[in-house]
């Protein structure tokens, strides 16, 4: 049997599965990430649900395995020579799930750094931003009087949907007919946007005619409907 006992967040969620990769995440922008390419690509693998809400990802055993204290993180028992590698940044996740089987990437090596470069820009710019707008659309920031930041991020928000929009006319997937990680890697945020931020309006969403077509093709798909329910509230 696979011994995760050199990693301490396994005591405080123990894996009923320990020779399966264990994901540390819950179900927001970036956690789905990673429960949905894990979907997608067919791995097996164990959830475990870490309550945001209750800080349960500042406990010594999730810092344990990510000093930043975000979600989501993974132990692949099965890593890179048979030995075991935690993994904690959402984007080093799907390039190394990518990496690991082959899927969800193109092997030609142009077209892969191509991807590459659309999950940072998610990373650096998407997530970022529109999870500043959520803060001041619907959270705490709205109560702040001054509307300029709201304004500042509304507006880059907007800008980086328009990127997205040029990206996506005459194409199905961002890297043309191949679905990859840079999909799976901005599904869940642009969702949210116009979603759970309640920004659809705000930003202006329906000028944008090829994003919403792209979103609606890739929550269609069956993987993303279930990555986007995992981990299960427990």
């Amino acid at each position: 049997m696979t011994d995760l006992s050199a990693f301490p967040i396994a005591k405080r969620w123990p894996a009923k599965h320990p020779d399966r990769l264990q994901l540390y995440s819950s179900a927001t922008p970036n956690g789905v990430k990673i429960s949905i390419a894990l979907e997608e690509i067919g791995l097996p693998y164990e959830p475990h649900y870490v309550d945001i809400g209750k800080n349960e990802s500042w406990t010594p055993e999730f810092l344990s395995l990510n000093p930043n204290g975000k979600i989501p993180a993974i132990i692949d028992p099965n890593g890179p020579g048979g030995k075991p590698i935690g993994l904690f940044e959402s984007g080093a996740v799907l390039l190394y799930l990518s990496d690991k089987t082959g899927k969800l990437i193109p092997s030609d090596p142009i077209r892969r750094y191509e991807t590459i470069q659309w999950v940072f820009f998610q990373m650096a710019a998407i997530g970022p931003i529109f999870g500043q707008v959520g803060f001041f659309n619907k959270f705490a920031g709205r109560e702040i009087a001054d509307k300029r930041p709201l304004e500042r991020y509304r507006d880059e928000s907007r800008r980086l949907i328009g990127v997205l929009e040029t990206r996506l006319k005459g194409r199905q997937w961002i890297m043309d007919d191949d679905y990859t990680i840079a999909d799976v890697s901005m599904l869940g945020w642009v969702r949210n946007l116009i979603g759970f931020y309640e920004a659809r309006d705000l930003v202006g969403f329906d000028d944008f005619p090829d994003v919403a077509a792209w979103l609606e093709r890739g929550l269609a798909r069956p993987a993303v409907q279930r990555g986007l329910t995992i981990p299960a509230r427990s």
